[in-house]
């Protein structure tokens, strides 16, 4: 056995990749290994979400409101805050009000009405971040991430069933709620 081959018991044979071996002692491991996964992918996104936005020149914003400010310029239409809410699966509405109140601080964004429902909409100013925001992205982690060969179609794929799993665990929350 040469000194690089992992002997049977050695680390090649740990199991999943999981935060918390008692979860994954569980009737399926795999959610344990996802479950680690998505908290590792959560906190890398939100970290270049905020420091692609510095480097676009939005500095002081963080990741939300950084999200918050492509939604409101997504398709150039005005969101309400319920749009916003809906949009990104946040119950505390105080998280997207306060991302809204700073981005307008900003001139990012501007006040609007849909009927009596209060609504922000896009600036040019706002407009100009986000395009810059793509800019980056393009240079900084699109161009690397192509390099990589991944298939898009499997990446598509991945975020479709992330988008479902979403919705289980929508439903096991209210059913924890309920006990």
């Amino acid at each position: 056995m040469s000194k690089h081959a992992q002997s049977p018991s050695g680390p090649a044979n740990l199991g999943p990749v999981v935060s918390a071996a008692h979860l994954a002692n569980g009737a399926m491991p795999a959610l344990s290994e996802m479950e680690f996964a998505l908290v590792i992918l959560g906190n890398a996104y939100q970290r270049w979400i905020a420091r692609c936005c510095q480097a676009a020149g939005g500095d002081g914003l963080s990741a939300m409101e950084v999200q918050i400010l492509h939604a409101v310029s997504h398709r150039e239409r005005d969101k309400s805050l319920a749009d916003l809410c809906m949009m990104f699966n946040i119950e505390d509405t105080h998280v997207v009000a306060y991302a809204l109140k700073k981005l307008q601080g900003q001139g990012l964004v501007e006040p609007g009405r849909r009927g009596k429902e209060k609504t922000a909409k896009i600036t040019a100013k706002g407009a100009a971040l986000c395009v810059q925001y793509r800019d980056v992205r393009e240079k900084l982690l699109v161009a690397s991430m192509k390099s990589l060969g991944l298939d898009e179609q499997r990446m598509s794929e991945m975020a479709a069933l992330t988008r479902v799993l979403s919705g289980q665990y929508d439903q096991a929350s209210r059913a924890a709620a309920s006990m």
